[in-house]
């Protein structure tokens, strides 16, 4: 599953001002004593969290930069978050890392990747993280709340449907969706993992219509094809919604799981 290079610039700023900072005094304090530190990004996209993370922590880094899209790596390669920063790419299934292949990380970050993968995948990544001792941040995940203001009835009909179709089966894969917040602290904490969870909700605006048009438009046609009926009320739901200023506030959570052994 892969996502377009424009659309990851648009949620860009979104993601930053979203993210939970109050979850770097505990980070920061688990990795006081590595340096330089070896970063994993997990899902990268176009490197949009090491431009948000790497001046946020002290010394010097090495990010390798995981993603299956040859396209997205591209982008985020050409970018050296900061100085004291270098940058490596690797192609390949995030599916796949076992605690071997942490070996020497200092910290694995993702963003918006947990909703998009199946319980057996999270267990995995919760499995290989602990075991290499490695600190795990991963900010985004889809959280299945949805504020629309001002609301009127046919919102909760979308918002069902929606996080129904962030369930869906792709490939015999059936992903976790809003899901995958709970499924992750299970994982992390049945190995003896200490996970701290914070809000991380995209607030919307006027500031930020080119967005929240986009995430609306996509909202509502995954809801649709979810559940064909809607799409009837679809067109001049839409109409109303971007006629009349959209606001919204979209959940997200972020997750700092620090294994004890780090």
């Amino acid at each position: 599953m892969s996502f377009a290079p424009e659309w990851l610039a648009l949620r860009e700023k979104a993601d930053a001002d979203a993210r939970a900072e109050d979850l770097l005094d505990p980070l920061r304090e688990t990795l006081l004593n590595r340096n330089p530190l070896l970063v994993r990004d997990v899902g990268c996209g176009t490197g949009s969290m090491g431009r948000w993370l790497a001046r946020r922590l002290d010394g010097r880094q090495h990010w390798v930069l995981h993603d299956r899209d040859p396209r997205l790596l591209a982008v985020a390669g050409a970018t050296v978050p900061g100085p004291g920063v270098t940058v490596e790419t690797r192609e390949g299934d995030l599916t796949a890392l076992r605690a071997e292949d942490l070996k020497g990380t200092s910290l694995l970050t993702a963003s918006a990747l947990l909703d998009l993968l199946t319980a057996d995948e999270v267990d995995a990544l919760a499995a290989a993280c602990v075991d290499a001792g490695c600190p795990a941040l991963l900010t985004l995940s889809v959280a299945g709340r949805v504020e629309l203001d001002p609301p009127e009835p046919l919102d909760a009909e979308f918002a069902e449907a929606f996080n129904d179709h962030q369930r869906r089966e792709v490939d015999g894969r059936r992903l976790l969706g809003p899901d995958a917040v709970a499924a992750a602290v299970d994982s992390f904490e049945r190995r003896g993992a200490v996970v701290l969870a914070r809000p991380s909700p995209w607030r919307l605006g006027p500031d930020q219509a080119a967005l929240a048009g986009e995430w609306l438009r996509g909202w509502v046609d995954a809801a649709c094809e979810q559940r064909p009926a809607l799409a009837e009320e679809a067109p001049a739901y839409l109409a109303r919604r971007l006629a009349g200023g959209l606001r919204v506030v979209v959940g997200h959570v972020d997750l700092l799981a620090l294994p004890r052994s780090a």
